[in-house]
């Protein structure tokens, strides 16, 4: 993969970028049954938390990415992560639920933004043959980001420093942190070649691009609906899983998710590589299957051992398919509206599977129910329906990328 020093700084800032932005979202996974205990409720009503970040996503996604359209990836990217690393930290001041909830929605709108813009910033500025690798390398940034609140987690959490023991308020304050990477895109980042050269031409509006490529665009939604299925179902409750069915303490469920991650980020890698020799769709549906028989292992095991075990491989499928996506929606999507589009359909979809932790966790938690058959039931459904879905979308790989097409 030969890229430029830009171009390598380009694919460093999106990955982090959306990394960080994965750690914000994921430390919250984590702390789902402390914050229910100080607030005395329960876990499906904290898991609400999930369900308002995810559906205010697709916001984010349109009004960063309509900005970055008229003004360019590169600032907006940057006033983006400043607002998702600020909204983020402040959930550590909630009084009550509410105000939790509330902040929570509002980082879901700072957290939609991101993909978008560093994908396509990414993409309008490699070469074709580099995209299918980069393009798991940027979605490796959220397992990466998911690994990372697990170490966090593992390493900080209930830990007494100074006589005061570190609790879920003290952990949103590491959301901080993100902001920082604005130093670094301002200083080293070039701006997208591609929105440079369209800087000279007149460019087709959304609502245009829209009216004449709505078919792609609504199968897209589609699409990114079952895929947010596959990694929310499979990711956001698994330490819950831990914690609640199996009574594991906060080190053994540290360390299971960081296996798990480390199967996700091998996954990302592989199939976004592999998609440049035998296509998008056909990695994407190969990702699928390899799901499908590692379920009795990942949600019915009884040892830390083998949920591991289970865990990597689940996580090797479902990332494996997404590490196919952020070039795919790229290619698939006109360049006109490129920073807005592939964000606005991945956040759409985010938003139709918006609902799935608190039922996940609503079926877990029924009469006769378990975390175990909860994870099972989503993971097997929707490998299936994206293998179906997939198998109707168009193939572009290595199609040239402008803004004026």
């Amino acid at each position: 993969m030969n890229l430029t020093a830009g171009q390598k700084k380009t694919v460093l800032a999106s990955f982090l970028g959306w990394t960080l932005d994965a750690f914000d979202f994921f430390l919250l996974t984590f702390l789902l049954t402390d914050i229910a205990s100080e607030f005395h409720t329960d876990v499906p009503a904290v898991s609400k938390a999930l369900f308002l970040t995810l559906a205010t996503r697709f916001i984010g996604a349109f009004f960063f990415g309509m900005l970055a359209d008229k003004y360019g990836r590169k600032p907006m990217l940057m006033l983006n992560i400043v607002s998702y690393s600020v909204i983020g930290a402040l959930a550590a001041f909630s009084p009550n639920l509410g105000i939790f909830l509330a902040l929570r929605a509002l980082f879901g709108i700072a957290m939609g933004g991101e993909w978008g813009l560093g994908s396509s910033l990414a993409m309008e500025s490699i070469p074709p043959s580099a995209r299918g690798m980069v393009s798991g390398i940027l979605q490796c940034g959220y397992p990466a980001g998911y690994l990372l609140a697990a170490v966090v987690y593992g390493l900080l959490y209930q830990q007494t420093i100074g006589g005061y023991t570190i609790g879920w308020r003290a952990m949103f304050l590491l959301s901080f942190l993100p902001a920082l990477i604005v130093l670094f895109i301002r200083s080293h980042v070039p701006e997208s070649p591609a929105f440079v050269e369209a800087r000279k031409s007149v460019k087709p509006g959304l609502l245009e691009t829209l009216q004449k490529h709505w078919g792609i665009a609504l199968y897209a939604v589609v699409l990114m609906m079952f895929f947010n299925f596959f990694s929310h179902g499979t990711q956001d409750l698994y330490p819950t899983f831990l914690k609640k069915q199996h009574g594991f303490d906060p080190h053994t469920v540290s360390w299971i998710t960081i296996v798990a991650n480390l199967g996700a980020i091998v996954g990302g890698l592989t199939f976004g590589a592999l998609s440049e020799k035998i296509g998008r769709v056909n990695a994407i549906t190969l990702a699928c299957l390899i799901a499908l028989p590692s379920i009795p292992l990942w949600a019915y095991s009884t040892t830390p051992f083998m949920l591991a075990i289970g865990a990597f491989v689940m996580q090797v499928a479902v990332q494996g398919a997404w590490g196919v996506i952020p070039v795919h929606l790229n290619e698939l999507s006109p360049g006109s509206v490129r920073a807005t589009l592939p964000g606005f359909i991945y956040q759409a979809g985010n938003l139709a599977a918006s609902y799935g932790g608190p039922y996940q966790a609503g079926i877990a938690e029924a009469p006769g129910g378990s975390y175990g058959y909860a994870l099972a039931l989503f993971a097997g459904v929707v490998a299936i329906c994206i293998i179906v879905v997939i198998r109707f979308s168009p193939e572009r790989r290595g199609q040239v990328m402008t803004v004026l097409s």
